[in-house]
């Protein structure tokens, strides 16, 4: 994810795509859901992401449709460099002369050159560009990338930070736990011996007789 991002910040072609790539990272959102953000769905007051549809393109029709569950509907609060991201991106949306809606929407993030609201096929093809250009340059080549990857990778990242599973379940709208879970049976040795090495240092400060706050682990977590 650091390459790949670092790598899209820097290339003279795709660098200004690098914004929404950060944010498809840093937040899980669905790329249908990102796809549908419009400029009042980003709330700098507050810092928060209202998501509560999705833009899809069936045949050759735009339309809006509900997020993929109820659970979908979602508040997420931006970070601090979620919240810049948004920033550059909404100081420099293109601005058609008129605005065309979908299904009564507009304000969309990103456009085409035809003013119409770019949808997911677009992103992935975009995406598919940028990977290929990364491995015609270095020797080490990156594996396929997809918008769910993305999405995927921030949940992964999540979990091995130690989030709680609800909330976890809470900001990528799965409307089941064992969705949620199942990004935590991904974790492995590793994940394993950082958790075990966190617990033993702490232990060791409380011997100490130091206070310390005893890092967050699944085994506090359970799921009935």
């Amino acid at each position: 994810m650091r390459k790949f991002l670092r790598f899209i910040k820097g290339d003279k072609c795709y660098h200004k795509y690098y914004e929404a790539i950060y944010i498809l990272f840093h937040t899980g959102m669905r790329i249908s859901e990102f796809c549908g953000l419009t400029v009042k769905d980003i709330d700098f007051v507050g810092k928060n992401i209202t998501v509560d549809k999705q833009l899809q393109r069936i045949g050759m029709k735009l339309v809006i449709e509900s997020t993929k569950t109820e659970a979908g509907k979602r508040v997420l609060p931006m970070t601090e460099d979620v919240e810049e991201m948004f920033r550059s991106i909404v100081e420099h949306r293109h601005k058609p002369v008129k605005e065309r809606a979908v299904d009564g929407y507009s304000g969309f993030l990103f456009m085409d050159r035809n003013d119409l609201p770019l949808v997911a096929m677009h992103w992935q093809h975009r995406i598919n560009h940028m990977v290929k250009r990364y491995n015609d340059i270095y020797k080490e080549q990156l594996p396929n990338i997809t918008p769910h990857v993305c999405r995927h990778t921030y949940c992964s990242n999540m979990a091995k930070s130690g989030m709680n599973p609800k909330t976890l379940q809470y900001l990528m709208g799965h409307s089941d736990i064992s969705v949620t879970m199942n990004t935590y049976t991904h974790l492995g040795l590793e994940d394993a011996r950082d958790e075990v090495r966190k617990l033993e240092e702490a232990r060791k400060a409380l011997d100490r007789g130091k206070v310390v706050a005893m890092p967050v682990t699944q085994a506090k977590f359970k799921i009935v």
